[in-house]
Order: C-alpha cells, then sequence, then structure tokens
C-alpha cells in the first residue's frame, strides 16, 4: 500500500514537474510582457507574451501560410491568453465596460480588426469560448513602414483618452479608451 502511495506521488510529482519546464521553455520563445497606461484617470494593465516575427508571414490570408490568419480568432500574444485589467468603468473601443479582468482576443482583418472582451481568464491561448464573449468591436489599423520584430503592446496619449496599440509586423490595431 505504501509502495502504490509512493509511485502515485512520484508521478504525479514527475507529472508536475514536466508541466513547469514545458511552460518555462515556451516562454523563452515567447517571453511574458506588461503594458500599462495610468493617466487621464484610466488605469489599464495587460498581461501578454510576445511572440516574434522569426522571418515569418504573420498576417494574412490562411491560404498564404500566414501564422494570424484573417478572420481567424487570435489570442492577441502568445502562450497564454491576454488578460486585460481596468480599474475603472471605461469606454473600450466605443463600448462601455465595468472595472475588472477580461481575456483580449481580436480577429484580424485587411483593414479592420475586431476587438474582443471575454469574461473568462487564466485559460491557454487556445482555449477560446465565445459564448464568455463581453465585447466585440471594430477598430481601425494603421500599417507601418517598419517592421516591429516583437509583438508589442503599448499605449498613445489622445485628447480624450488614450490609444492602445497593438503593434506586429508592419500592422497596428488601434483601440481608444476613454473615460465613460
Amino acid at each position: 500500500m505504501k509502495k502504490t502511495l509512493l509511485i502515485i506521488l512520484l508521478i504525479v510529482a514527475a507529472g508536475l514537474a514536466g508541466f513547469f519546464i514545458l511552460r518555462k521553455y515556451t516562454k523563452t520563445f515567447s517571453p511574458a510582457s506588461i503594458a500599462e497606461y495610468h493617466g487621464k484617470g484610466i488605469d489599464v494593465e495587460v498581461n501578454y507574451s510576445q511572440p516574434a516575427k522569426k522571418g515569418r508571414y504573420i498576417f494574412g490570408r490562411e491560404q498564404d501560410k500566414a501564422l494570424v490568419p484573417y478572420e481567424k480568432v487570435w489570442r492577441t500574444g502568445a502562450n497564454e491568453a491576454t488578460v486585460i485589467k481596468f480599474d475603472k468603468d471605461i469606454n473600450f473601443a466605443g463600448r462601455n465596460v465595468k472595472a475588472g479582468s477580461y481575456s483580449l482576443w481580436t480577429i484580424p482583418g485587411q483593414s479592420v480588426w475586431k476587438v474582443i472582451l471575454n469574461n473568462e481568464t487564466g485559460q491557454w491561448g487556445t482555449d477560446y469560448n465565445d459564448g464568455q464573449d463581453f465585447l466585440k468591436s471594430d477598430v481601425r489599423i494603421r500599417v507601418k513602414p517598419k517592421v516591429q520584430e516583437l509583438f508589442k503592446i503599448y499605449f498613445e496619449e489622445q485628447p480624450n483618452g488614450v490609444n492602445m496599440i497593438l503593434s506586429w509586423d508592419q500592422t497596428e490595431a488601434i483601440i481608444p479608451i476613454q473615460l465613460q
């Protein structure tokens, strides 16, 4: 009996160790990052992972073997689902949002992206449950001449709030954030 219990405990311990090693290993390819904005009465924190371009074709048609195909849900980063936290009620991409934490998803398009806030957080980035969507809104994009090697989220102040920018390759999605 003691031998069986010991074997089970060893198997569980090995499984947990393997999980954490694999998780740390994947983070070396797409490091964790935090983007924050605190100003104009707005407090936003985004926890995400930064995949690298590495010479790959990033946004485009699925049949052209794009890493992130148009019109398909993307975890907006790598590894775990990206999590965005608001300390106050705000207006996000033209819609009112209560303070709290949400997972952030996007559906890239050629000229417009759809941004999604989902009530579920803590899941792996491929475990998207559209039944938990709280908000879906179209946002504009811009094309940059310079290539952004690592996916990056940053903020640009505006007269009436701030824009959250999702930047990778030569594409930037622009998400306006304002106080309600």
